[in-house]
């Protein structure tokens, strides 16, 4: 049990959301789905985490104690002790419920022959990471998707333009400058947002026969952890897959929040266009002659506000957010 001091009386809740994995064989994954959602739910711990023969991927938030303890069984029983996490708080959990879900893997490449366990590329600190971008003879690669990339990213990375981490893979071997022969001298450095996709991102670009290949260990929300501000080569804001949408450099909530319709990142400047309409569309998704669906969305904001007045959370945006988190853990 973690010695975290209790909240001063009347003080604010906090709460701790910490996002992580481990790529390490797992061979009975049934039995280690009910203690852990136990140990989680005996805390008062939200959000989900998935378990695959190939590892563990997780985002949860709470008590920071109770959040500890969750993290100190899965060190103890799933990941063994050197378990990848990135911490942050927010004012308001993030999640509705806990959920651990069995998966074919954690983190959705669609190649079943990658397995970072076996090849990977190599890491690189995030005290490193400026340097080794830096070098005008390295090849940066951003492989979220469109829509993270489009709110922040690395100067002079290349933006893979892809809706879904699915969309890598194509999207590489589509490249001719990524060839082999076209890279010879060259290095390749590629990042995520917490480190996951890029494990099979390296590992599927070093079975293409690329050899010099680089990720930043643990991703974007570890670079603005450690990496203070005015050294900082990252612009803009990191989107996350929680009700936080984004965070800035001190890892605290930006200033995005959600298109309910389309859940892509929007600001106050999308919501100033013509085409943005509180919880029915945004310029990311409008389309004038699907009136029947924007009927169904007018329908669901009327019913979410009823119940926010009512001081309840409407079912929808609990499946909203269950969904939200289900597609962090497979793209973060």
């Amino acid at each position: 049990m973690s010695n975290t001091p209790a909240a001063s009386p009347g003080a604010a809740p906090e709460f701790h959301v910490v996002a992580f994995y481990k790529f390490t064989p797992l061979d009975d994954i049934a039995e280690l789905q009910g203690p852990l959602l136990g140990v989680c739910k005996a805390g008062g711990v939200y959000g989900t985490i998935l378990l695959a023969p190939e590892g563990i991927n997780g985002t949860i938030a709470g008590p920071k104690e109770s959040v500890y303890d969750a993290l100190d069984h899965i060190r103890s029983e799933i990941s063994g002790p050197d378990l990848e996490f990135k911490e942050s708080t927010a004012s308001e959990n993030p999640f509705y419920r806990m959920k651990v879900r069995l998966k074919k893997e954690i983190v959705t490449m669609g190649v079943p022959e990658i397995d970072p366990n076996k090849l990977v590329g190599t890491y690189v600190a995030p005290s490193d990471w400026n340097e080794l971008i830096s070098d005008p003879d390295v090849v940066v690669i951003d492989t979220r998707n469109e829509y993270e990339v489009r709110i922040g990213t690395f100067d002079g990375a290349i933006d893979p333009g892809t809706a879904s981490f699915r969309d890598f893979p194509k999207w590489f071997e589509g490249r001719g400058d990524l060839a082999p022969n076209q890279l010879q001298g060259k290095k390749v450095a590629m990042f995520c947002t917490g480190g996951i996709r890029c494990e099979k991102a390296t590992a599927f670009v070093k079975e293409q026969g690329i050899e010099d290949v680089y990720h930043l260990k643990g991703g974007i929300l570890k670079y603005l952890e450690e990496v203070p501000q005015h050294d900082s080569l990252w612009k803009g804001e990191c989107f996350v897959f929680d009700q936080r949408v984004s965070v800035d450099h001190d890892l605290k909530p930006g200033n995005y929040e959600l298109c309910r319709s389309c859940r892509h990142p929007i600001d106050e400047e999308i919501k100033a266009s013509p085409e943005f309409e509180e919880g029915v569309s945004c310029p990311n998704c409008y389309n004038p002659t699907d009136e029947a669906r924007r009927s169904r969305m007018l329908e669901r904001q009327h019913q979410m506000a009823l119940a926010e007045e009512r001081g309840e959370v409407h079912l929808g945006r609990v499946f909203d957010d269950a969904a939200a988190a289900l597609k962090n853990l497979e793209e973060w």
